[in-house]
């Protein structure tokens, strides 16, 4: 079973093929194929290959499934004593791949 670890967003991704993950959003239409560059490690059976910090002839293709919004969370400070309170509401945008080779 072929593993990769991928960066994107300044987060790292443990995927494997058929994997559906969630990332910060990126540039790509629905239905097209995108090719990540920064892996950090694969995993093929007992071969395992780290980078320094990224490999540099390993890359990991995947499929743009959607771009979207997730849900909202309600982001409130509040103060005791002092009449003090924001409400704010955020979204946060992402791009939801499919992991076709690695």
């Amino acid at each position: 079973m072929n593993l990769a670890i991928i960066e994107s967003g300044s987060k790292q991704y443990l995927v494997k093929k058929g994997d559906k993950i969630q990332i910060e959003k990126i540039a790509g239409e629905v239905g097209s194929l995108i090719k990540l560059e920064k892996v950090l490690m694969v995993a093929d059976g007992a071969n395992v290959t780290v980078g320094k910090p990224f490999i540099s002839d390993a890359s990991v293709e995947a499929k743009v499934l959607k771009q979207a919004r997730s849900k909202k969370i309600i982001v409130f400070k509040y103060k005791a004593k002092s009449k003090y309170r924001r409400k704010q509401g955020h979204r946060q945008n992402y791009t939801e791949l499919e992991i076709i080779k690695i």
